[in-house]
């Protein structure tokens, strides 16, 4: 069954490119991916083990963050459900969140044991452990901010993902970026000096780096978080918005800093 690549691909397209020019691109992006894959059942079903662990940990951990300072409030339970709109989750899926939601909040979960099965059913798919410690930070932020101890809880999962201190700064640099980007929030107050400084972070190279590699770091991060090439590695579908996201502020990073050298 050939189709799985050019299905997401001319979703995509039409996504990205507004309109039926953006679909065939896509799909012709998508048929190419089929050939290289070989479109086998094999690898569906790969895909489809990841994608219900990650939708299972996502909201599990969630909860768990949640629940960090010992109680759970109004604004963290309207972050988690804001976080099921923003996926278009259907009526059986938002209950299913909602259920691993309170399981997270349980005291005695199993937080360790949940991250090494997701690390485990990812591999080497470093990009989607990314993701899920992104989705996990913007549900906290919307919850009312990171406390010391969902900051504590970030880091045991960090350390269960495989995810450096660097690469979690450049998480948190990303979410203050495009909350200054929608022009809501505190960051809206932050220097032009500290948005830069964030952009650099998010890039992940220093202010001294010259041109060609702020342009080989961009165009890596790029390729690594496409998000056809994520959904492709089991993310899914339904999250597809937290894939643009990342996207766009890796664009919006980029934009800073090629703007503040002039940059071509």
């Amino acid at each position: 069954m050939g189709w799985y690549g050019k299905l997401i691909g001319a979703i995509l397209g039409a996504i990205i490119g507004r309109g039926l020019l953006g679909a065939i691109v896509g799909l012709l992006i998508g048929h190419q991916f089929d050939r290289r894959t070989g479109g086998g059942s094999a690898a569906g079903g790969s895909r489809m083990a990841i994608s219900r662990s990650f939708f299972r940990a996502t909201f599990q951990v969630m909860g768990h963050v949640a629940k960090a300072d010992g109680r759970v409030t109004a604004q963290e339970i309207d972050a988690a459900r804001a976080v099921m709109r923003r996926f278009s989750l259907g009526e059986d899926d938002v209950r299913r969140a909602i259920d691993f939601f309170t399981e997270g909040k349980q005291a005695d979960f199993p937080l360790e044991s949940v991250l090494a099965g997701l690390r485990a059913s990812l591999g080497s798919r470093g990009d989607l452990r990314r993701l899920f410690v992104q989705i996990q930070l913007e549900a906290s932020m919307l919850g009312g901010g990171l406390n010391p101890p969902a900051r504590a809880v970030f880091a045991r999962m960090c350390a269960a993902l495989g995810i450096s201190a660097a690469e979690f700064a450049a998480l948190e640099a990303m979410l203050r970026m495009h909350t200054h980007a929608r022009g809501s929030g505190p960051e809206q107050a932050r220097s032009a000096p500290s948005r830069l400084a964030d952009a650099y972070q998010v890039l992940g190279v220093q202010t001294n780096a010259s041109d060609r590699e702020v342009k080989l770091a961009y165009r890596r991060l790029m390729s690594q978080n496409h998000p056809d090439k994520l959904v492709a590695n089991g993310l899914p579908e339904s999250m597809i918005e937290a894939a643009h996201e990342r996207t766009r502020s890796i664009i919006e990073a980029y934009e800073a800093v090629r703007d503040s050298r002039g940059m071509k």
